[in-house]
């Protein structure tokens, strides 16, 4: 039966894959292609040819394969709380987490580990049970074996009988095989390979997030087990970890020659039985500031400021090389940070619990007043655009950089808009906003079981969202008069941006009147008159919240001087100026508290937020 399926084979022209089975392994064989080898030769008479005819195959899973479900549930959950050292740093960094040097590895995530058998097998990989071997020959015998390591390390070769392979580097399977074929044939080639590892099983201990037995994939290094069990616990060493093989110390790794240099000199290959012990930590410092990497890190005995920096990866870009601050707790008490100077001082020795902090150029500045200002001007004058003044350059200078005022220009409408203005702005913004809205929520309390479809807050509520939306513009108000052609004497900020409006010759009516629209403005007119050709105010209008916005910024309303029943009347008699705003606001506050607040319209524009909010308000 062997001969004639041995002819057969040779009569197809290639050689017959057999699969040898190993009735006492555990794990499932799964199918391999082999590699490739030359075409085979006929056999050697006196020898015979070797064939076996191909041997059905329970198809499994790959081995190792569990290991990636697994690491998915690692990674949901949560991470653990920081350690004491780590709080203080957080403290010292105004709140701002500070995480320590290979934290993600406590995320489950196995950055550094492979969990998929890489395509080819190194040749120092230690051949164990379960690996499946891919075997060829040719020349006096032809034959292809896809063989599994048993439990005693052994592959058993037909018509042959066994080799001890387990625990042989790869690189000596043909060696061996050799060895062993050479006693039964003659001439013949040979080659061989490894062609499926099997997942390793190794024990975690010490300072470890996962500490216990741990199945990994094959070909994993120690970097990845230590990934797959979420690294180091927050008290455990990412520089003090030794690899124990047979209850002996086979290496002392350094997770920092991964993470910092990217080296794996140190990174060896798993093997079954092995155990990962993971010391507890080191003396640890932080680096904060303007550095590459602010983190916390451990350190060696000996090792000085320059290292500390080479471990953050050096000053940013924008960093105070010449300085660096540095907080020791034996002196917290005492003087406090000290400031060492750079270059000579960085071969100051580490103390644990040091926090380095490299300052900033950018933040820290020199004055506002001995700085360079960099403005926009732009409207009307000769030469709009960004200009580059001295210290000390006023409102007047900008312009005058700029070519001066056209004979068009406006100047009482000058806008000045600061970023520092806009800031401020913004907050108080926010804060009246948050009082109305609270005042509101205490009226609305004291309304409990009235009819709720007439809720005369409703549009009070609406108004308010919209108004949220709006953002303060920082605008400066300019102390200047319709007839002005000068601008006053306002130092510059840097950032600052100036515009000179046209000529503007109307008065703009809006709000609840009849008919909303600008008109020509003309000398002796009054607000009341504008008012009147707009048609006057609607019956659902707040007379009393009425105001008009000035060329350059000013509000002035209703409600502003003189007893309340002349308020309105002293308000329409003011002379109307070029480039006024009336705006009457619709009385959405009718019946409610907010009846009586104060110019709760003019608060607006007092905060900058400017004439966008007309639209809004309406």
């Amino acid at each position: 039966m062997l001969l004639a399926a041995c002819s057969a084979a040779l009569a197809q022209g290639a050689p017959a894959v057999t699969r040898v089975p190993q009735a006492e392994l555990p794990v499932a064989a799964t199918a391999a292609v082999p590699p490739a080898h030359p075409p085979a030769v006929p056999g050697n008479a006196a020898a015979g040819p070797l064939a076996l005819p191909p041997q059905p195959v329970a198809d499994g899973p790959r081995p190792g394969a569990a290991a990636v479900p697994d690491a998915l549930r690692r990674a949901a959950e949560p991470l653990p709380e920081p350690s004491e050292f780590e709080r203080h740093v957080r403290e010292a960094n105004a709140g701002r987490e500070v995480p320590r040097l290979g934290a993600h590895l406590q995320r489950g995530t196995p950055e550094l580990g492979h969990l998929e058998t890489p395509a080819r097998v190194p040749p120092h990989y230690v051949m164990q049970v379960g690996d499946e071997l891919s075997i060829a020959l040719w020349g006096s015998v032809d034959a292809q074996w896809l063989l599994r390591i048993d439990r005693a390390g052994r592959v058993t070769l037909p018509r042959v009988g066994p080799v001890a392979v387990a625990g042989a580097p790869a690189s000596e399977l043909e060696p061996l095989l050799r060895k062993r074929l050479g006693q039964v044939f003659k001439a013949f080639e040979l080659s061989a390979a490894v062609t499926q590892v099997s997942p390793v099983r190794v024990h975690l201990s010490g300072f470890v997030q996962r500490p216990g037995d741990l199945v990994v994939p094959g070909l994993s290094t120690l970097s990845a087990a230590l990934a797959l069990a979420r690294g180091p616990a927050p008290g455990g060493s990412y520089r003090r970890i030794q690899l124990l093989r047979e209850g002996q110390p086979a290496r002392d790794f350094d997770l920092y020659d991964l993470l910092r240099d990217g080296s794996r000199r140190h990174d060896v290959l798993l093997q079954p039985g092995d155990v990962i012990h993971v010391q507890a930590a080191g003396p640890q410092m932080a680096v904060l500031g303007s550095v590459q990497r602010a983190a916390v890190f451990e350190f060696k005995p000996g090792e000085t400021v320059a290292d500390a920096l080479a471990l953050a990866g050096g000053f940013s870009s924008v960093a105070d090389r010449d300085t660096l601050l540095i907080e020791r707790l034996s002196r917290r008490s005492q003087q406090g940070a000290l400031a060492l100077s750079l270059p000579a001082e960085a071969a100051t020795r580490l103390e644990d619990g040091d926090v380095l902090r490299a300052r900033s150029r950018v933040s820290a500045g020199v004055p506002s007043q001995l700085r360079n200002k960099r403005v926009l001007v732009e409207g009307e004058v000769l030469s709009p655009g960004e200009y580059l003044l001295p210290p000390g350059a006023t409102l007047a200078d900008a312009v005058q950089a700029a070519g001066g005022a056209t004979p068009i220009a406006f100047v009482f409408g000058t806008s000045l808009r600061r970023e520092s203005v806009r800031a401020l702005q913004a907050q108080n913004y926010e804060r009246a906003l948050r009082e109305l809205e609270l005042g509101l929520a205490r009226h609305a309390s004291g309304r409990v079981g009235e009819d709720k479809a007439a809720d005369p807050d409703a549009s009070v509520r609406q108004t308010l969202a919209r108004l949220r939306l709006l953002r303060p513009e920082g605008r400066v108000l300019l102390d200047t008069r319709p007839e002005s052609r000068s601008l006053p004497d306002i130092a510059l900020e840097d950032g600052d941006q100036i515009s000179l409006p046209a000529a503007n010759q109307s008065v703009g009516v809006f709000g609840s009147v009849y008919s909303s629209g600008s008109f020509q403005h003309a000398g002796g007119r009054t607000l009341g008159h504008y008012l009147e050709r707009a048609g006057g105010a609607t019956t659902g209008a707040d007379h009393r919240a009425t105001f008009v916005v000035r060329a350059n910024g000013s509000v002035q309303s209703a409600a502003q001087g003189g007893a309340w029943w002349s308020r309105g009347s002293a308000f329409e008699a003011q002379p109307a100026l070029p480039g006024d705003t009336v705006f009457v606001p619709e009385d959405l506050f009718r019946g409610s508290w907010v009846q009586s607040a104060k110019d709760w319209t003019q608060i607006l524009y007092q905060l900058g937020v400017g004439l966008a909010a007309l639209g809004t308000i309406r």
